[in-house]
C-alpha cells in the first residue's frame, strides 16, 4: 500500500522541468555531418505528415539553443529534458562517430549547466537513423547491439556532466504507430515486424541500462512510458476486449518486462517465437524511476480494420476536451500516479504533460501577449490532481511540461501547438505565453488549484473495470 503524506507544499527537492525532443526542435537536418533519420524520410513521403511539413528547420534550436536555454532560466525550471539525435551522433547508426554532432551536445549540456539547470537526457526519441531502418530497424535483433554501441558513445562523451538518462521515450507509441498502424515512421502495417520491434526495443533498453550503469558515475536511470486508461467507447463485449488488448499494448508491453520480468499474458503468447533464453533477464534491469507521459485517457473500440483488432474511438459526448480534442480527465491522472507507485515501487517522474491547440490559437495579440487560458486551465487541473495524488501517497518526484516551444508535432506537423513559448515558424521569433508565466509562478510556490473536469459516465467506468479484469 502507498503511504499518505501530509499535503501542503510540494515534496522537498521536487523536480520542475520542461521537455523537448531533437527532431521536433533542432532543424539543421543537413548540417555538420548529420545523417538522415526515419522522420526525414517520413516527412518527405507524400501523405507522411500533414501539409507536407518537415523538421528541416523546425524551431532552429540547433542555432538558437542558447536563447532557448535562457528562456528556461527565466521560466525558473530546475531541470530540462531533451533528446540526442542518433543520426547526428552516428550518421549511419553504427560505426563512425560524427564529432561535430557530439560537439553540439557538449555545447548544449554546458549551457544548461551554466544556467543552473540539471540536464535530463533521453537517448532515443523516435529519430532512428534511416540507414538502420534500411536493415530492418527495430524488427532486426541486431538493432539491440547498435543501440548499445550508440549509448556507449553518448555516455563516454556526456556522462561526466549528465547523470539523468532515459533510454527511450514512449516505446509503445513508436512501435505501435510505426510498425502496426502505419501512422508514424517507418510507416509499416506488419504484425510480425511489430511484435519483433516490441521485444527488440525492450532488449535495447536493458542493454542501454547496463552501458549507462557501467560508464556514468551515480547514474539515475529510467525509461519514459505512456500509461493511461484505455476506456471502451461503449460497454459491449467486443469493445471491452479491445480495451483490454490495447491496455496490454499501450500500458504493459514495456513496463511489465522491464520492472517485473515478464510480458502480459496476451502479448506473451504473440512474442514467444522471438524470445530467446535469457532475454527476460536482459530486459529486467534495475532502474531508478518510472518516466510517465500522460495527457488523457484513450477511448477505444473494436475494429477489424486494424492489425490487432482495436482502434481509437470517440470520447463521451459531454466529455470536457482540451483545445487539441483530447478528453480532460485529471482524476484519472491522479489514479495513474497512485497505481504506478504501488505497481512498480519506484519514484514516478512525469516526463510529459501538456495541452495542444490548433494553429489558429495561441496567436500573439497586438501587444504581443499570447493568452492561452485553455492551457493554463489544463495545467492547473492536472498539477492539482498530481498534488492530490502525492498527498494520498503517490511517490512523484518530478514534473516536466510538454513543451517549452511550439514545435514539429510528428504526423500533425505544425498544425498543433503545445509550447509555453510561441514560435513564429516564419521568423522563428519566440514569445512566452500566459502559461509560461503561470508555470513560473507555480514553480516559485504559487497556490495549488483544484480540478473539476472529467466525470467518466458510470457505464464507462464499469466497462473500464471489466476490461482490466478481462481474461486472455
Amino acid at each position: 500500500m502507498v503511504a499518505k503524506s501530509k499535503g501542503g507544499a510540494w515534496p522537498k527537492g521536487f523536480v520542475w522541468g520542461t521537455s523537448t525532443s531533437s527532431y521536433q526542435i533542432e532543424g539543421a537536418v543537413n548540417e555538420d555531418g548529420r545523417g538522415q533519420s526515419i522522420w526525414d524520410t517520413q516527412s518527405k513521403r507524400i501523405g507522411g505528415v500533414a501539409n507536407g511539413d518537415t523538421g528541416d528547420v523546425a524551431c532552429d534550436h540547433y542555432h538558437r539553443y542558447a536563447d532557448d536555454i535562457a528562456l528556461m532560466k527565466k521560466l525558473g525550471v530546475n531541470a530540462y529534458r531533451f533528446s540526442i539525435a542518433w543520426p547526428r551522433v552516428q550518421p549511419t547508426g553504427r560505426g563512425a562517430v560524427n564529432e561535430k554532432g557530439l560537439d553540439f551536445y557538449d555545447r548544449v549540456t554546458d549551457t544548461i549547466l551554466e544556467a543552473g539547470i540539471e540536464p535530463w537526457t533521453c537517448l532515443y526519441h523516435w529519430d532512428l537513423p534511416q540507414a538502420l531502418q534500411d536493415r530492418g530497424g527495430w524488427a532486426n535483433r541486431d538493432c539491440v547491439g547498435w543501440y548499445a554501441d550508440y549509448a556507449t558513445v553518448v555516455a563516454r562523451r556526456l556522462g561526466d556532466r549528465i547523470r539523468n538518462f532515459a533510454t527511450f521515450n514512449e516505446l509503445s507509441v513508436f512501435t505501435l504507430f510505426g510498425y502496426a498502424f502505419g501512422w508514424h515512421a517507418p510507416g509499416l502495417k506488419d504484425r510480425e515486424a511489430h511484435f519483433k520491434s516490441i521485444h527488440h526495443v525492450n532488449l535495447a533498453h536493458g542493454a542501454g541500462v547496463d552501458v549507462l550503469r557501467d560508464l556514468v558515475p551515480n547514474a539515475s536511470l529510467g525509461a519514459v512510458h505512456n500509461y493511461t486508461p484505455a476506456v471502451p467507447e461503449a460497454d459491449t463485449p467486443e469493445n471491452v476486449r479491445a480495451a483490454h488488448d490495447l491496455h496490454e499494448h499501450w500500458n504493459l508491453a514495456f513496463p511489465e518486462p522491464q520492472f517485473l520480468g515478464y510480458y502480459p499474458p496476451g502479448l506473451a503468447r504473440d512474442l514467444e517465437p522471438y524470445v530467446q533464453a535469457g532475454d527476460m533477464a536482459r530486459i529486467c534491469r534495475p532502474v531508478d524511476w518510472f518516466g510517465l507521459n500522460h495527457y488523457g485517457p484513450i477511448f477505444c473500440k473494436a475494429s477489424e480494420d486494424y492489425l490487432h483488432g482495436f482502434a481509437w474511438g470517440d470520447s463521451p459526448d459531454k466529455a470536457p476536451n482540451a483545445a487539441c480534442g483530447w478528453a480532460i480527465y485529471p482524476e484519472m491522472f491522479a489514479d495513474t500516479l497512485l497505481e504506478l507507485t504501488e505497481r512498480y515501487g519506484v519514484p514516478v517522474i512525469v516526463a510529459e504533460n501538456g495541452c495542444g491547440t490548433g494553429t489558429g490559437s495561441d496567436v500573439p495579440d497586438k501587444k504581443g501577449r499570447v493568452a492561452d487560458s485553455h492551457r493554463v486551465d489544463y495545467l492547473n487541473q492536472y498539477t492539482a490532481a498530481m498534488h492530490e495524488a502525492i498527498c494520498k501517497g503517490a511517490n512523484v518526484k518530478g514534473y516536466f511540461v510538454w513543451s517549452l516551444l511550439d514545435n514539429f508535432e510528428w504526423g500533425l506537423g505544425y498544425m498543433q501547438r503545445y509550447g509555453m513559448v510561441h514560435v513564429d515558424f516564419e521568423t522563428l521569433k519566440r514569445t512566452p505565453k500566459d502559461s509560461f508565466h503561470w508555470y513560473s509562478k507555480l514553480i516559485k510556490g504559487g497556490p495549488v488549484g483544484k480540478y473539476k473536469n472529467g466525470k467518466l459516465p458510470a457505464e464507462l467506468k464499469g466497462a473500464l473495470k471489466k476490461s482490466l479484469q478481462s481474461g486472455t
